[in-house]
C-alpha cells in the first residue's frame, strides 16, 4: 500500500514539473519539399489575424468612396464578373492605389524592422537616421534640375538614398559601426539634407516648387497599375533578401561579439541588411514620396502583438501594409478635399511618440 501511495506521489510530483517548467516558446514545423521551417506558434496566429484583416480592409476600402459598392460588385468586378462602370471603379480606379498602400506600407514596415533589429533601438527609423531625406533629395534633384521623367525620378530616388546611406556608414564607422554612433551621425545628415532640399525648393520656379511640395508630403493620388508592378517586382525581390538575412539580423541583436562567435559576419551582414532596408524605403519614396513614420511604429506594434523578443519581419509587413492602407482612406474621406497620405501617418507617428515618452516617463517614476 504504502508502495502505491509513493508511486502516486512521484506522479503526481512529476506532473506538477512538467505543468511548471518552461520547455521554451511552442513552436510549429513546417515540412515541405525537403525543407523544414520553425515558426513560433502566437506569431504565426498573429500573422492569420493579420493577413484576415487586411483582406477585409482591402475589400472594405474598394467599395467605400463616391459611388459606393457592396461586396458582392467587389468580387464580381475582381474576378471579371463585372464589365463597364463597377469594373472600372474597382479594377482601374480604386485597384491600384489600394495595391499600392498594401505594397508600399509592407516594405516601410519590414524596412523598420530591419534597422530598428540591427540598431537595437525603438527610434531607428530610416527618415530619423537621415535615409528618406537622401532620397528625398535625389528625386528633388531630378525634379527641379533635370525635369526628369518618371524612371529618372526613381533612379534619382535609389541614388540619393543608397549615397546617404554610404555617407552614414562611412562616417560611422570606427573600427565597425555601432547603432548608437550611427543614429547620432544619421541625425546629422539628415539635419544637412533637410537644409539642402530647403534650399533647392527656394532656388526652384514656382511651378517646380510647387509640384515638388505636394509630391514631398507622400500621396498615393495617380499611382498606376505600372508603378505597381514595378514598385511591387522590386520590392518583392528585396524582401526576399531581407527574409534570407532573417537569421543574421537575430544574431546581431544579441550583439557583435556574439554573433561573430555564432559565425555571422558582422560586417558584411551589416552592410546587407542596410543596402535593404535603404532600397525598400527609397524604392517607396521614389514612387509616392516620403511617407513618414510608417517604418517607425509598424515593427514596435508588430513586436508587441507577437510577443517576440526580438523584432520579425512578417508581422512588420502585414502591419505597415494595414497602417498605411487605413491612413490612405483616411486621407481621402476625412474632408471635402483628399489629402496626401503622408499627413495621415505623420499625425498617427506624433502620437506614437508621445506614447512612447509617456511610457518611458512612467518606468522611470
Amino acid at each position: 500500500m504504502s508502495a502505491e501511495v509513493s508511486a502516486a506521489r512521484r506522479r503526481q510530483a512529476d506532473g506538477t514539473a512538467r505543468r511548471t517548467v518552461d520547455v521554451g516558446r511552442r513552436v510549429v514545423v513546417l515540412r515541405r519539399w525537403g525543407i523544414a521551417l520553425r515558426l513560433g506558434r502566437r506569431p504565426l496566429v498573429v500573422c492569420s489575424v493579420l493577413t484576415l484583416t487586411l483582406a477585409v480592409a482591402v475589400v472594405v476600402s474598394l467599395m467605400i468612396g463616391s459611388y459606393p459598392l457592396n461586396p458582392g460588385q467587389v468580387f464580381s468586378a475582381l474576378t471579371g464578373g463585372q464589365t463597364g462602370l463597377v469594373h472600372d471603379i474597382v479594377v482601374e480606379w480604386r485597384g491600384p492605389r489600394v495595391a499600392a498602400a498594401v505594397v508600399f506600407g509592407a516594405a516601410l514596415g519590414v524596412s523598420g524592422a530591419v534597422f530598428q533589429s540591427m540598431l537595437r533601438n525603438p527610434l531607428a527609423d530610416p527618415g530619423v537616421i537621415g535615409f528618406s531625406h537622401g532620397s528625398y533629395t535625389g528625386a528633388l534633384i531630378v525634379i527641379l534640375v533635370i525635369d526628369g521623367s518618371y524612371w529618372q525620378l526613381v533612379g534619382g530616388a535609389l541614388i540619393g538614398g543608397l549615397a546617404t546611406a554610404l555617407a552614414v556608414y562611412l562616417l560611422a564607422y570606427r573600427r565597425g559601426v555601432q547603432g548608437f554612433r550611427l543614429i547620432v551621425v544619421g541625425i546629422a545628415v539628415s539635419a544637412i539634407l533637410m537644409s539642402l532640399n530647403t534650399w533647392l525648393m527656394l532656388k526652384a520656379k514656382l511651378e517646380q516648387a510647387l509640384a515638388a511640395a505636394a509630391w514631398g508630403t507622400g500621396s498615393l493620388n495617380g499611382v498606376s497599375w505600372a508603378q505597381v508592378a514595378v514598385g511591387g517586382a522590386c520590392i518583392a525581390a528585396f524582401l526576399l533578401l531581407a527574409a534570407a538575412l532573417g537569421r543574421p539580423m537575430r544574431q546581431l541583436e544579441l550583439g557583435d561579439d556574439v554573433a561573430a562567435s555564432q559565425g555571422v559576419p558582422v560586417a558584411s551582414a551589416r552592410l546587407g541588411l542596410v543596402l535593404v532596408g535603404v532600397a525598400l524605403t527609397a524604392i517607396v519614396t521614389a514612387a509616392s514620396g516620403p511617407i513618414a513614420f510608417i517604418s517607425l511604429v509598424a515593427p514596435q506594434i508588430a513586436r508587441r502583438l507577437a510577443r517576440t523578443a526580438g523584432i520579425t519581419l512578417a508581422p512588420a509587413a502585414l502591419i505597415g501594409a494595414l497602417l498605411c492602407l487605413i491612413a490612405d482612406q483616411i486621407a481621402q474621406h476625412i474632408g471635402p478635399t483628399p489629402l496626401p497620405v503622408g499627413i495621415i501617418t505623420v499625425m498617427l507617428g506624433g502620437s506614437y511618440l508621445c506614447y512612447l515618452l509617456f511610457i518611458e516617463a512612467g518606468r522611470r517614476l
